[in-house]
């Protein structure tokens, strides 16, 4: 199997995927296989929608809509033009996913195999339905991908290289575990916003997808702001507004009272709006239900802060603050060369 063949398939996937979107769930004719997966896989989405609270059925679909929309040839070559991808004998590569939302190992998954390489995927127990399906459907596209694809529960066995997503302490373990191997090991990072006080309503509101979608659990949300010293939050919290039917999720609601009352019992000072807490405070990871913020008196001294922190940080949002920084409403609308922690996985699986 070449390299175009391995573009076809996941192509062919994309536009399997592009029936499935909020606004519309819609089987099309011309989409391959479609009389035997199109069916099934809205039974998957139910299946992963009961085994995880947090994966309601729209962020399920936003999910689906970002990788129909990356998933294209043009996009798929694009991506891969400044590698030179040589087929060579395949190696084993192993994935350690984590389950914080739907589908969040799939650009390891897709970087294996898009470099000819067979994967072995050791998926979160929360979030084990809709990639094993996808992964038939790939193999019904392209039978030569049957046997470059395996799912594991057990322990990781027979690897040549491992790409690992964990927790800080679960990252420690990984690297002492698989030392002997080639390895991406990350652990917990998370996305900032710096706000100068000037910003749009609309740039505002375009913040609070970064804050809120999948209910803040992903590493590319915003739970850290940096504002300047005397910052007004009342535009920030009427930003924030249009997203108060939040608080109806059971699991988002529980969160939010038990970490108020946690905020009240120490006396903390904190700002709320029914549905969102704000809180002074130097962390980075916030509880769900809240946002950390604390100011700044110059922005290159904040640039110098960040940098020295860079390890803890996944994106910056701002406004020609940085020269990577992500426009405000896009952390959760990676392009297919965003690499996770900024590690070129591509470049990686072309030394193994």
């Amino acid at each position: 199997m070449d390299l175009q063949q391995r573009i076809n398939a996941f192509s062919n996937l994309g536009a399997f995927l592009e029936q499935f979107s909020n606004d519309k769930i819609e089987k099309k004719d011309q989409v391959l296989y479609n009389d035997l997966f199109f069916d099934g896989f809205i039974h998957q989405l139910k299946i992963a929608q009961e085994h995880n609270d947090w994966f309601t059925k729209e962020n399920i679909l936003f999910s689906l809509e970002g990788w129909h929309k990356l998933l294209t040839k043009k996009n798929i070559k694009k991506w891969l033009t400044p590698y030179n991808i040589v087929e060579k004998t395949p190696k084993k590569v192993a994935i350690i996913m984590a389950g914080n939302i739907p589908l969040v190992g799939f650009h390891d998954f897709l970087s294996v195999l898009i470099s000819g390489h067979h994967v072995i995927v050791k998926q979160a127990s929360k979030d084990r339905h809709l990639l094993p399906f996808l992964a038939k459907y790939l193999e019904y596209v392209e039978p030569q991908f049957k046997g470059c694809i395996t799912f594991k529960e057990e322990k990781l066995t027979d690897f040549d290289a491992v790409i690992a997503t964990g927790s800080n302490n679960t990252a420690r373990y990984f690297e002492y575990y698989f030392k002997g191997k080639p390895s991406i090991i990350r652990n917990n990072r998370n996305s900032v916003a710096v706000l100068t006080g000037k910003e749009t309503h609309d740039e505002l509101q375009a913040l609070s997808e970064d804050i809120f979608r999948y209910y803040g659990l992903g590493c590319r949300n915003v739970s850290k702001l940096y504002v300047p010293k005397n910052y007004n939050f009342n535009a920030f919290f009427e930003a924030m507004y249009h997203w108060h039917p939040i608080i109806d999720t059971a699991k988002y609601a529980n969160n939010y009272d038990y970490n108020k009352a946690v905020y009240l019992m120490s006396e903390f000072d904190m700002l709320e709006n029914g549905f969102l807490m704000i809180k002074e405070d130097k962390s980075f990871s916030s509880p769900i239900a809240t946002v950390f913020y604390e100011y700044y008196d110059s922005q290159d001294q904040l640039k110098e802060t960040l940098k020295r922190k860079k390890n803890n940080i996944q994106c910056i949002v701002s406004k020609g603050f940085d020269d990577k920084e992500v426009y405000f409403g896009n952390t959760q609308k990676p392009q297919l060369y965003d690499y996770a922690d900024g590690i070129d996985s591509i470049s990686f699986l072309g030394k193994i």
